[in-house]
């Protein structure tokens, strides 16, 4: 895995563990590339958004009196329902996913041609539907405004001096081979051709990379203020009703929610053969955080991305103060399971860091992770002020943010309906040392 938090004009934490070639043992470095999967689809809807502030194109009007040649039945869509998944367009089905990959299209509009004769799901603006095809097709709009391909004008105009590319062009000595992890072994899976869905899932980037995109759209470089605040309103359906999927709303390429702690985020994720990915943007305090693997085993990539940013930006208000606990045995309770559990800690340079060995109710919850070797979680303080009142809690499924809710006792939301609690099994004791008031 990669991570990069950039805040205020600069990178100023990048994260490296693991392999980007495990047969030959090669480390994750500060320059390894790995494949970005669905986040392509926010850089390719910036794209789209410097055409319009440019007046070049009207995201409103129908793509078809740009592509006079897409068959009649998809003329009708516009490039703002495009970029917000309720143009009706399909996503992938039937064998899609079994043969694309093995040949190249040369431009947007060839690859186009694969789902062009497929019908509408719904007439466009009527519902939200997710569809990489949609993005195919924005990517041809790209091509036929700007007289350029996709990937050139991207790197022109939107990730200039970026290490930001086609998945398959970086040097062999920084790409990440792509990996699935299959009942607990590790397979190596050989690398397809994305141009089928360049705009959609087909770029790849370092984790500093990916967050200077994200610090660039922050402070207006690709698009300017007003830009930026538009692709930021939810989209309207024919309804009224904005378009929503799980719990965030779907802006102009990007999905819009709210942190654990109530900020406003704009983010993205991936998901394809050989990578997890995520770019979080928090637009009212110049933050992005971005996380990037080569296998598909994280899968709460949002809260592993808030955690991972969390100790760069401001401190929460009405954090209840806990200090960092002894070893020993912890009382757990999960989704109306109790259990105990053994639990270590220790102060690494004031940081309390914790161990907590997993019993039969974690095990069951964390069962369908597709790698958990040590079968225990990890616990790593926020701050180095000898204290545990708000941690990161490591998983096989990614970070959790954990918090005290009083003396001796903490809290995690690992889902809707699932919260985990621990408290102290004995009287509480403290590990706070001599200095804990430093950062």
């Amino acid at each position: 895995m990669g991570a990069a938090v950039w805040r205020n004009g600069r990178v100023v934490w990048t994260g490296c563990a693991g392999l980007r070639d495990v047969e030959a043992r090669k480390p994750v470095r500060r320059d390894t590339v790995f494949r970005l999967a669905s986040v392509s689809k926010v850089i390719a809807a910036t794209a789209v958004a410097k055409l319009a502030e440019e007046g070049r194109l009207d995201i409103d009007a129908p793509v078809g009196g740009v592509l006079p040649w897409l068959p009649k039945p998809w003329s009708p869509v516009t490039a703002r329902q495009l970029a917000s998944h309720t143009s009706g367009a399909p996503h992938y089905s039937g064998n899609d996913l079994d043969v694309l990959g093995r040949v190249r299209y040369p431009t947007a509009r060839d690859a186009v041609g694969i789902f062009s004769g497929r019908a509408l799901l719904s007439a466009p603006g009527a519902s939200y539907s997710y569809s990489s095809w949609g993005y195919t097709l924005l990517g041809a709009v790209i091509e036929a405004i700007s007289g350029e391909h996709f990937l050139h004008y991207v790197k022109r105009q939107v990730t200039d001096g970026l290490a930001i590319d086609a998945d398959g062009e970086a040097a062999a000595e920084n790409a990440s081979q792509l990996y699935a992890i299959e009942g607990g072994a590790i397979v190596h899976m050989p690398r397809t051709d994305m141009s089928y869905i360049w705009p959609a899932g087909g770029l790849a980037a370092t984790p500093e990379a990916l967050a200077q995109f994200g610090g660039r759209v922050l402070e207006h470089r690709i698009v300017g203020a007003a830009r930026w605040q538009a692709m930021q309103q939810p989209a309207l359906l024919a309804s009224g009703e904005p378009a929503r999927e799980r719990d965030y709303e779907v802006g102009f390429g990007w999905r819009l929610g709210r942190d654990a702690g109530g900020d406003r985020i704009a983010h993205h994720a991936g998901i394809t053969i050989g990578a997890r990915s995520m770019l979080m943007l928090w637009p009212g305090e110049d933050t992005a955080a971005s996380v990037l693997s080569n296998a598909l085993w994280v899968s709460s990539m949002e809260p592993t991305a808030q955690l991972l940013a969390a100790p760069f930006r401001p401190r929460p208000a009405g954090l209840v103060m806990a200090d960092c606990p002894v070893s020993g045995r912890m009382a757990g309770t999960l989704k109306n399971a109790r259990f105990d559990l053994e639990a270590t800690f220790r102060l690494e340079r004031g940081r309390c860091v914790g161990e907590l060995a997993a019993s039969a109710p974690l095990r069951e919850y964390f069962a369908k992770a597709t790698a958990w070797p040590s079968r225990s979680l990890r616990i790593v303080a926020l701050t180095s002020d000898g204290t545990l009142s708000r941690a990161a809690l490591a998983t096989p499924f990614g970070l959790y943010e954990l918090r005290a809710l009083a003396a001796g006792r903490w809290s995690a939301t690992l889902s809707a309906g699932a919260t985990l609690e621990l408290a102290m099994a004995g009287p509480e004791a403290s590990t706070r040392s001599p200095n804990a008031g430093s950062r």
